[in-house]
């Protein structure tokens, strides 16, 4: 391997190392942030908020469609069958049923709404914490290619001197 590659692999490889290094320090730096901003919305959050996350969550989840569906079939097969009727709280058309659905309508929508504006308002932060950091990024990966164009540039000019001088010493032994 000529002494031109080799410095060339170093170069490659010392820059792969620093580009390493920034990333790292900017996976640190957002991990911290985010750290921050959770520690944040804990202290910020109050318990009713915090519950209205949790029924949100609930709501939102494959558990309670599964569980309501039950529930419901449930109700229905109590209020239905015939053998059930000396049980049945809720006869066909199920109006009582209806209400229940209407209620869980009711309180439910607010809740989940709440929650998720908290959790939009929560990801905004994110995305403009998230955006800081890329824009700091790009800045670092610029420089680093600016660094980088001065280097050959530096380089080039070097190659040529050294061109020049080789020539120059050609020129003097030929002479000789």
């Amino acid at each position: 391997m000529s002494q031109d590659s080799k410095g060339q692999a170093s170069a490659v490889h010392d820059l792969n190392e620093y580009g390493a290094r920034v990333n790292r320090l900017v996976d640190e730096f957002e991990s911290h942030i985010h750290q921050q901003l959770n520690e944040e919305y804990a202290r910020s959050t109050k318990w009713s908020d915090k519950l209205a996350d949790k029924i949100a969550s609930f709501g939102g989840s494959w558990k309670f469609i599964n569980l309501f569906f039950c529930v419901l079939a449930l109700w229905i097969i109590i209020n239905s069958l015939s053998f059930t009727k000396m049980i049945h709280f809720d006869e066909s058309p199920f109006i009582l049923l209806n209400l229940v659905l209407s209620f869980l309508a009711g309180f439910q929508a607010p809740i989940i709404m709440m929650s998720q504006n908290r959790q939009a308002t929560r990801d905004k932060k994110e995305t403009m914490v998230d955006f800081a950091i890329n824009y700091k990024a790009e800045q670092e990966i610029g420089d680093i290619q600016g660094h980088l164009h001065r280097l050959e540039d530096d380089f080039a000019v070097f190659r040529k001197e050294v061109k020049e001088d080789l020539e120059a010493i050609k020129r003097l032994l030929e002479s000789k």
